[in-house]
């Protein structure tokens, strides 16, 4: 590239300027940096894979060989003192003629479709409720918080079931009122509900999350929706629903997942026996009895792998439904 020397004489118009006049810029302009592929060193290489080492020793030694290891056992009949002897689809097709196992299902599939929006839906409430500005906000959103630190620990599980026995403190309000069912333990119809309360008292995980999606709503959106005469439930409809899609479809997914996997507060609360007349016999802790107490490790490396392949559908169901409810920012539909 050529430029004009300042000293120059100005030639006249329609007039070449003299080659001698002209000057090479190239020197001056130095090309922009070519983007390639970063190499290493050798040295640095190591380095990231000794910091990973600690990672990928638990990966492989927690999650992926006793993963692979259950699939193989879940074509054989293993029972944890002799060697796996292998049946092939024997024990899958026990499973599906299993009374208990159907029962344990079907309490889980109960639990998994009330629990999850009841306990969305009181996280959301709530959530809205913290979002308004009032004194004490901070104490209030810990308040509501705590429950969800300490809602799968035995200790509470124990709580709940001293609360709902015959002539505990629930039962006694009951009567108090005029209502004499009893203690919910005891009670078919009531022990699941008992357990889906004590989930949804943990409400404070998803609760925290949507109160952070609230913040993102801007306030011009209500502003604006006010001006035109929009009411509250018209804007929750319009406004809030719609901006928040992104949040409640991860808390969907996350505590649906959740749903499938309780255990402890079931095995408490039964005292690991699934009663009364099986209405707590969760999905996982029929799994535990047959694996641990029956020893028939084979026939629950089938049911795990049964729940991961359920789980995995879900999971999919879900992220193909989202395309036609959850709204991005910037997103044109």
């Amino acid at each position: 590239m050529a430029s004009i020397d300042p000293g120059a004489p100005v030639a006249a118009p329609g007039q070449p300027v003299p080659a001698q006049h002209l000057q090479r810029t190239d020197a001056e302009t130095p090309l922009p940096p070519q983007k390639g592929k970063r190499k290493y060193k050798p040295e640095d290489i190591r380095s990231g894979y000794l910091f990973l080492s600690p990672w990928i020793i638990g990966f492989l030694g927690l999650t992926a060989f006793p993963m692979l290891a259950s699939l193989y056992l879940a074509f054989t009949d293993y029972d944890l003192f002799t060697a796996p002897e292998w049946v092939g689809f024997e024990n899958f097709v026990d499973l599906f003629n299993d009374p208990r196992f159907i029962q344990s299902a079907q309490v889980t599939a109960g639990y998994v479709l009330l629990g999850t929006p009841i306990k969305l839906a009181a996280a959301l409430a709530v959530a809205m409720l913290l979002n308004m500005k009032h004194r004490g906000q901070g104490a209030y959103r810990s308040i509501f918080y705590a429950p969800s630190l300490i809602g799968a620990s035995v200790s509470i599980a124990i709580v709940w079931k001293v609360m709902f026995i015959d002539d505990g403190i629930v039962d006694r309000i009951q009567q108090a009122v005029g209502i004499d069912v009893g203690g919910w333990v005891g009670n078919p119809a009531f022990s699941l509900p008992m357990l889906i309360l004590l989930g949804v008292w943990g409400f404070g995980a998803p609760m925290v999350i949507f109160l952070a999606g609230l913040k993102q709503i801007p306030t011009e959106l209500y502003e604006a929706a006010e001006c035109d005469g929009a009411g509250p439930i018209r804007k929750f409809r319009n406004i809030t629903l719609p901006m928040l899609s992104p949040v409640l479809f991860f808390n969907l997914l996350l505590e649906t997942i959740a749903a499938f996997q309780v255990f402890s507060s079931a095995y408490i609360i039964s005292g690991g026996t699934g009663g009364p007349a099986g209405s707590t016999m969760f999905y996982t802790l029929y799994l535990y009895l047959r694996g641990f107490q029956d020893f028939q490790m084979g026939y629950a490396s089938a049911m795990a792998w049964i729940l991961v392949s359920v789980i995995a559908v879900i999971t999919v169901i879900l992220f193909r439904s989202s395309k036609g409810w959850v709204h991005y920012t910037g997103d044109e539909r």
